[in-house]
């Protein structure tokens, strides 16, 4: 009697069981998101309360927060976009998800999927618990005190003179538009070098962009990508990608650059105004992961969003002219010489700010969420309560073109932060671009001073005037998480004071 095998039909019946089993348990975890778990009573598109894969689509096209924002506008100030996600736009939210906490009241930790895709990647300020995180931000302190800022305004200010030279340099009275894009990059990627790791990308000198800073691009990219993986629960795949594919190049490129500044900055020794100082006065406390995590940390949060902001305020400013002409008025004739203008007089020029508040507004540097998580217990929100590990936040774009906290939103109105009675009803505590609370960003005084400092200097040497080829540049712009922006030409003529 011949053996018993089993046949292709058999394997093939095998096959199907194994995918009907996985089709099975798709649909049942489904049907469980919409009518049995904890957050069913919350609105939001059915497909979206079923599963992360919508919302990880318009993740991976750069779209996600302009599609937050049409969400809000059609279920609510609370909405549903994931089966453990809540999107809230509320100015009351903001202290609720990220305020400080009563004694003893836990605080709502950081979502870390939503910061590290990947859990191999190293914790920084941004990641880590409430006591690791006031450690460490006690020893950044020294950098970002008013004491430090006026030892670093001397490095600041050679840097952006070295801007407007270098302007100078390139501008055919009107003629040539430049790339505003490219030489707010290469300013602040200078500074933030100095400031941060000791030595610049030395951008503005080459009129080119460092390696590094090219690769940072990249690495805002992938990082949303892995983000995107880790939504649809795809673990094993980016796991894979980072271990064997060569898919993350860009995160081991920008790591390699970082130690490599780090250890030059560290031969330097702690004697010095900026902002690794007191890090490595430290150093013995932390590990060389957590110093290089840092950095990195550093130089990405303070470069990339400065320029955004910069550039979201040169075009704002050539797109609506009588705004342009008030600024320049209030430059000019605030000071007579160009060396009066420094990191702390431009302090008193008040529509400046209002001009840079109202761009942080209707161009945010970071346009999504920054992730928490409900505590252990659960925690309230807007007098709902928050089952625990559910992911929440408020996304910054949509909760700054809120119709109803904001009048006339898609309209640039520096007035509205200048208590003109036409906007009384504006919710400006709903605009919140450094976060707040306990982990608000620590570089918000520094980064003002250095964006007025450098718009006040190129609107106090040039007359400014957007080129017809970036009209639309606004348009179409992609958001992964911080902007992937397009070039910004602009037409510079000299002025002679």
């Amino acid at each position: 009697m011949a053996p018993v095998t089993i046949g292709i039909p058999a394997t093939t019946n095998l096959i199907l069981i194994a995918i009907a089993l996985g089709v099975a348990y798709n649909i049942g975890y489904a049907l469980y998101n919409l009518f049995l778990h904890p957050l069913r009573k919350f609105p939001g598109p059915i497909s979206y309360r079923m599963s992360n894969a919508p919302r990880a689509y318009y993740n991976w096209r750069g779209g996600l927060s302009f599609h937050v924002a049409d969400l809000h506008a059609k279920y609510g100030n609370v909405v549903r976009i994931g089966p453990d996600t809540l999107a809230f736009l509320s100015p009351e939210a903001w202290k609720d998800i990220y305020g400080h906490k009563a004694h003893g009241k836990p605080e709502f930790p950081k979502h870390q999927a939503g910061y590290r895709p990947l859990e191999s990647m190293p914790k920084t300020i941004i990641h880590v618990d409430r006591e690791e995180h006031a450690f460490l931000r006690r020893q950044l302190a020294h950098g970002f005190s008013e004491r430090s800022m006026r030892g670093q305004e001397p490095i600041i200010g050679a840097y952006v003179d070295k801007l407007i030279e270098r302007l100078r340099e390139n501008v055919v009275a009107g003629k040539n538009p430049l790339n505003m894009r490219e030489w707010l990059n290469w300013a602040t990627f200078d500074i933030i070098g100095d400031l941060a790791l000791g030595s610049s990308f030395a951008c503005l000198e080459n009129s080119n962009y460092h390696p590094w800073v090219s690769v940072i691009t990249g690495f805002i990219v992938q990082t949303n990508f892995m983000i995107t993986l880790r939504m649809i629960g795809a673990t094993r795949l980016l796991k894979f990608l980072a271990k064997y594919a060569g898919g993350m190049s860009k995160r081991e490129e920008h790591t390699k650059f970082t130690k490599e500044k780090l250890k030059q900055r560290m031969e330097l020794g702690a004697e010095r105004p900026d902002f690794i100082e007191g890090f490595l006065r430290n150093k013995e406390q932390m590990s060389f992961g957590t110093l290089v995590g840092n950095a990195s940390t550093l130089i990405l949060a303070g470069s990339e969003t400065t320029a955004t902001l910069l550039c979201g305020a040169v075009y704002l400013l050539t797109t609506n002219p009588e705004c342009l002409e008030k600024v320049t008025q209030e430059v000019r004739s605030s000071f007579r010489e160009d060396s009066e203008i420094t990191l702390l007089s431009v302090g008193n020029l008040r529509y400046m700010l209002a001009c840079l508040n109202e761009a942080l507004r209707m161009y945010p540097p970071v346009t999504a969420a920054m992730p928490r998580q409900a505590p252990k217990g659960g925690g309230t929100v807007l007098g709902h309560l928050i089952p625990e590990g559910t992911q929440v936040g408020v996304w910054q774009w949509p909760i700054n073109h809120a119709p109803e906290l904001w009048t006339d939103p898609k309209g640039f109105h520096p007035e509205r932060f200048l208590g003109d009675p036409r906007f009384a009803n504006d919710r400006l505590d709903a605009m919140q671009p450094f976060s707040t609370g306990p982990r608000n960003c620590i570089g918000k005084n520094l980064a003002y001073a250095e964006m007025r400092l450098i718009l006040a200097k190129i609107v106090f040497n040039f007359d400014l005037r957007l080129a017809d080829e970036s009209r639309n540049w606004l348009k179409n712009q992609k958001a992964f998480n911080v902007w992937l922006k397009p070039a910004l030409l602009v037409h510079l003529t000299p002025v002679q004071h």
